[in-house]
């Protein structure tokens, strides 16, 4: 029966970060992998992924981002990859709503420098907006987007010439503990190891029953429009947005490596899934809503759907990551719930879980990710 020091279960974003920060500390690791490395079937596709210090969902994210933009560009150098585009990064919305004020307040507390903009100036700096009056903007030059096909693929590379071994095409059956390690079964082999390592994305809650009421997969829809003016939508002259809107929070970025301008809207019908059974079709409807906030604030954008994808999101109550060791199980930690802002994490992540399946914790602040929270 093969045996590692380490099994990571899944390798997207996360899983690939993990494999590679552990077989970089000298330990023998298996990532199993049930679909291509890279797939569309889970949360780490679709070409780009926004990252930005702009970090509304709370305040003690900033240190991470931090820690991902050195290790992002760490791995550029030893991929000799471009994984990070700077195009500048907006975040907008009333300039009394919540979005918008705790955004500014994790700049401010973190000092990370920023401009607050109006409708106006935004439009006139960036003239593939078109913003109302009533939307204020917050804009801080050091955003962009990661490009997460590379990024995973970068990893598992770099994981494997450090002496990884990485399975495609293998979907794990079970795991269960055996003495203090563990025995994950698959549909191909039975593997042993010290330590197990769950970042199975959607999946992770048919692994570790304990989260099913907390990590909920849901369908997203991602929509590539044609521009009107393509020149106006470009790395150079268009920063990636989060904008909350009366129709409701879209995100969205320049055009890069396929045509077209790529808009989301987030949770966008709010429609609860089994990863295994979701509508991966793109509907008129989803295209509908999509459109209506390309028309209206970026109608130099509103033309022909060139691309259309879904992928998943999966969000805990609080929208906050699920990071920990299982108290039950201390030699297995997982990583999960990560509710459509993970990515840019992934690899500090992976930081994290290296240090969680070697002692146990890390030096990380992940106190806001607790395993048991939802439990108090």
């Amino acid at each position: 029966m093969p045996s590692f020091d380490a099994i990571v279960i899944g390798a997207g974003g996360m899983g690939s970060a993990a494999v590679y920060h552990l077989a970089r500390r000298g330990l023998k690791v298996l990532g199993l992998e049930r679909y291509d490395i890279p797939h569309e079937m889970g949360s780490s596709h679709g070409y780009s992924r926004m990252i930005r210090y702009t970090l509304q969902e709370h305040p003690s994210y900033v240190p991470l981002v931090r820690r991902a933009y050195e290790l992002w560009h760490e791995l550029e150098e030893t991929a000799g990859e471009k994984l990070v585009v700077t195009t500048g990064s907006v975040r907008a919305g009333p300039a009394d709503s919540p979005y918008f004020q705790k955004a500014k307040e994790s700049c401010d507390l973190h000092n990370i420098p920023y401009e607050i903009l109006t409708a106006a100036e935004i439009n006139k700096r960036f003239p593939g907006y078109r913003f109302p009056e009533e939307i204020t903007s917050i804009y801080q030059a050091d955003g962009g987007f990661l490009l997460p096909e590379e990024c995973i693929v970068s990893h598992v590379r770099a994981a494997e010439a450090a002496g990884a071994v990485v399975h495609t095409q293998e979907t794990v059956l079970d795991w269960e503990p055996q003495g203090g390690g563990v025995q994950v079964r698959t549909g191909r082999d039975t593997y042993t190891a010290d330590r197990l390592v769950v970042t199975a994305g959607p999946w992770a809650a048919k692994l570790i029953p304990e989260l099913a009421a907390y990590a909920v997969p849901e369908r997203q829809v991602l929509g590539w429009f044609q521009p009107e003016r393509p020149e106006l939508f470009t790395p150079e002259t268009f920063p990636v947005f989060g904008v909350l809107t009366e129709e409701g929070r879209y995100y969205g970025f320049p055009s890069y490596t396929v045509p077209g301008f790529k808009i989301g809207r987030s949770h966008h019908l709010e429609q609860k899934v089994d990863p295994d059974l979701m509508d991966r079709e793109v509907h008129a409807e989803d295209e509908a809503i999509l459109r209506q906030a390309v028309s209206r604030y970026f109608p130099l954008a509103a033309g022909e759907l060139l691309d259309r994808k879904t992928c998943i999101y999966t969000n805990t109550p609080d929208e906050h990551f699920m990071i920990g060791v299982l108290p039950e199980h201390p030699q297995v930690s997982v990583a999960a719930g990560f509710s459509g802002h993970g990515f840019k994490f992934a690899s500090v992540i992976g930081e994290i879980m290296a240090d969680l399946a070697q002692e146990g914790e890390t030096e990380h602040d992940i106190s806001l990710f607790r395993l048991d929270r939802f439990d108090t």
